[in-house]
């Protein structure tokens, strides 16, 4: 027998015993992470807007404030009521039920616990779900995980803050490029074409769009998170990733218009638009370029 052969019929084997339970494991391993993805959607613009005041201070050689912040990352201090300042128990933070066991509302002072807490925690359950139905308990499977949490973080936080943070988009391009460096979704040529063309596609787009109009249409971070999505689909997705996320943010903009009386000059965030068109092309791409490529 060659060499390491009775290795691989082990993995095969443990593969296969894993395969039912694959899914709900990925379900529930989904919702301990959108939890996790709730404190990064919080935290991080936090995170940056300190970094850029003692940026700021040290450039204009301004002394430290005398009351200087404690530790605050992703894993200091815990958790807490904004409003209260109550700090959040363990079997009150449990993924979905705990917020449904408390009726949405924190149980010190009574105010209303935003509904994206369970939304981001469901919504990771489901997309890390669909990822590993659609791609096995394989490298690709956990690939696709990786890739749909990093698109949640960055979406909620463009969606609240009209910020895509380098600590997001940077990493998933190069993981991107990593990854497919063993051609796990396309191969290294593409994928490093895929990231090139992503970044000048919207590039180009803003200066254009600069020239004639003299406002700015959109900001860096959507240049890098479609370098990102060029370098994990490859350039060959990426018209596919600009219609849809063109299409159903056009939606979406007139729809809160005309329903809301939004005005349109107020900008409305392209990177949840980029990331979920990003999703369905890692997942049905393949399907969806053949209803109009041969």
């Amino acid at each position: 027998m060659p060499a390491g052969g009775s290795g691989g019929v082990v993995m095969t084997g443990w593969l296969e015993a894993l395969a039912p339970w694959a899914v709900p494991i990925a379900a529930l391993f989904g919702l301990l992470i959108g939890s996790f993805l709730n404190v990064v959607i919080h935290r991080v613009p936090l995170m940056m807007q300190r970094a850029w005041e003692a940026e700021a201070r040290a450039i204009l050689e301004q002394p430290e404030p005398e009351s200087v912040p404690g530790r605050f990352d992703l894993w200091w201090p815990r958790s807490r009521c904004p409003q209260c300042s109550r700090e959040i128990r363990a079997h009150e933070n449990i993924p979905v039920l705990s917020y449904l066991l408390l009726r949405g509302r924190c149980p010190g002072c009574a105010t209303r616990i935003s509904w994206q807490y369970p939304l981001v925690e469901a919504l990771t359950a489901v997309l890390f779900a669909i990822s590993i139905l659609h791609f096995g308990p394989t490298p690709a499977g956990l690939a696709a995980m990786l890739f749909t949490g990093i698109l949640i973080a960055a979406a909620g936080i463009d969606a609240r803050t009209t910020l895509l943070p380098d600590q997001l988009t940077l990493p998933l391009l190069w993981f991107g490029l990593a990854i497919n460096y063993f051609g796990v979704f396309t191969d290294l040529e593409s994928a490093v074409i895929g990231a090139i063309a992503g970044y000048l596609v919207l590039w180009l787009v803003y200066h254009a769009f600069r020239l004639l109009t003299g406002k700015e249409g959109m900001g860096y971070g959507d240049f890098k998170l479609l370098a990102a999505l060029g370098a994990w689909l490859g350039w060959q997705a990426l018209p596919l990733v600009l219609l849809l996320a063109s299409l159903v943010g056009a939606i979406v903009g007139i729809a809160l218009i005309l329903l809301r009386g939004r005005d349109r000059n107020i900008p409305i965030p392209f990177g949840p638009y980029l990331a979920a068109a990003g999703w369905i092309a890692l997942i049905w791409g393949d399907a969806l370029l053949a209803l109009y490529l041969p």
